[in-house]
């Protein structure tokens, strides 16, 4: 392999394990909202070790552990600005610390960003099976926060619950009617979206007056259709949320003190992320078709 060249101010990583998430298969498909210019290396999180830091760069050094927040992860080595870059407490499992950087960082964002939430008030989410869902139930009752929770199939229902959901029930329930009952007579203060089309409008119904409804993805492929009466009634909030569009605004510091925060959840046992198969990057091509099937168990990854 040939020697990277190493400026001043960047950290030479060597690259330990990637996840493939649905927005890398959208980049290869062309179809995700912004295209890397060709040609380029897929991949938007995993997880490294510092091989050799630049003249200037303070604070890394080799041997650590680090998150490389920066496009190109599918590599076996890859140069990193020090501001790109967050240190990890040592002895985490690499394979979850690699899928720490995007959707546990969706989720907490979200969880913070749109309306204060207080101990005991109730988020309502569609696609709680998915990765963000999955930690958003986590670090909800990490939080105190309960969750009613949509799924498209009955069978997740019992995960869900054994995971730390609150209330978990099938896209067929009329959240519009059965909300209040559901959460013990008060209604949630979030709605967070990941699917679209009339499940994005029946976690919309559930809300409470003045409430937040935030998209941050659009499996459904349909778009989000909103009646006049939840914005002139209920005055409810439609939001959209991007994590790279935060990492672009938000300060250093708030950037690295998310991540630690999250890495220090993670080493406590409160956040997991299931598996479903790790190949061989020399097996990419394998590892993206897997990674392009439904019903999977959990994440596929990459082991450089």
């Amino acid at each position: 392999m040939a020697a990277l060249e190493l400026g001043a101010n960047e950290v030479l990583v060597r690259i330990l394990a990637a996840p493939i998430n649905p927005a890398d298969l959208n980049v290869i498909e062309g179809t995700y909202g912004e295209l890397p210019s060709l040609p380029c290396t897929i991949g938007n999180e995993g997880v490294g070790v510092v091989e050799r830091v630049g003249s200037s760069v303070v604070g890394f050094a080799a041997g650590q552990t680090v998150l490389p927040l920066a496009f190109g992860t599918w590599a076996e080595q890859m140069l990193v600005p020090t501001e790109a870059l967050v240190a990890l407490p040592e002895g985490l499992d690499p394979l979850q610390a690699a899928m720490l950087t995007v959707n546990p960082a969706t989720a907490w964002r979200m969880l913070h960003d749109f309306i204060p939430l207080q101990p005991g008030d109730w988020i309502v989410q569609n696609a709680a099976n998915s990765g963000v869902g999955r930690a958003v139930i986590q670090l909800a009752k990490a939080l105190g926060l309960r969750t009613l929770n949509v799924v498209r199939r009955a069978e997740l229902i019992g995960e869900l619950l054994q995971m730390g959901a609150d209330v978990v029930v099938t896209e067929d329930a009329d959240l519009r009617s059965e909300a209040s009952a559901l959460c013990g007579g008060v209604l949630p203060k979030l709605a967070l979206n990941a699917v679209g089309g009339a499940s994005a409008l029946n976690v919309a119904n559930a809300l409470g007056v003045g409430s937040p409804h935030v998209t941050y993805g659009a499996m459904g492929r349909q778009p989000l259709k909103i009646p006049n009466g939840l914005l002139i009634f209920k005055n409810i909030c439609f939001r959209g949320f991007w994590l790279r569009r935060w990492k672009e605004t938000a300060s250093l510091a708030e950037v690295r003190s998310t991540y630690e925060t999250l890495a220090a959840y993670l080493a406590a046992g409160v956040l997991h992320t299931p598996i479903h198969r790790v190949f061989p990057i020399e097996e990419a091509l394998e590892a993206i078709a897997e990674a392009s099937q439904e019903k999977r168990t959990g994440k596929v990854l990459l082991r450089m």
